[in-house]
């Protein structure tokens, strides 16, 4: 009789146990998610003074300004975390379009307000990353307790579900060409 009260202790402490450990995952996944939103809205917030600074040398440049702030708008108003993702890759595309295009003017290149705000872009963009370096650690050990044994027999029950990593797009993978750099 002991015995079955002593297991059935220890599988309530086990399942207790269990749980909160999958609860701690979680939050440690939005709290680095959180993270992110608190770097991209320095982002955002960048942006506009990046732009009007590169206008102001780039008047041919309109539609690379016309897209960033479409980009910078939506990645506003986005609802779920997938949407917020692919906007993010698209303003990294077309923020890596008009760093192109500044080569191309070189009295903006020399603007100490244009080299004070990539400066500042550059440290954003370093920030980004570790955040989502740090989201995807936190997201790799919640998916590791949603999906081991014991601990999935719980987050099934909970309905504790995997989640998904951060990843480049695949044409941020290729290699980069030195020749192709210098030559244009």
């Amino acid at each position: 009789m002991f015995f079955f009260i002593g297991l059935a202790a220890i599988l309530v402490l086990g399942a207790i146990f269990t749980y909160n450990n999958l609860i701690g995952s979680r939050n440690a996944v939005e709290n680095a998610f959180g993270t992110i939103d608190v770097m991209l809205k320095k982002r955002y917030d960048l942006l506009p003074n990046l732009v009007e600074v590169a206008k102001t040398y780039m008047k041919h440049e309109n539609e690379i300004f016309t897209n960033l702030a479409s980009l910078r708008a939506r990645a506003t108003t986005a609802s779920s975390t997938d949407e917020k993702v692919a906007i993010e890759n698209q303003i990294s595309g077309a923020m890596k379009n008009l760093m192109v295009s500044v080569e191309n003017y070189p009295e903006l290149k020399a603007s100490e307000q244009f080299t004070m705000l990539q400066r500042s872009w550059n440290e954003t963009e370093e920030q980004i990353s570790a955040a989502r370096r740090a989201y995807n650690a936190s997201v790799t050990a919640y998916n590791n307790s949603v999906e081991k044994f014991p601990s999935n027999i719980f987050a099934g029950m909970f309905n504790f579900k995997r989640k998904e990593i951060f990843v480049i797009p695949e044409t941020e993978r290729q290699n980069v060409s030195a020749k192709a750099l210098f030559n244009s």
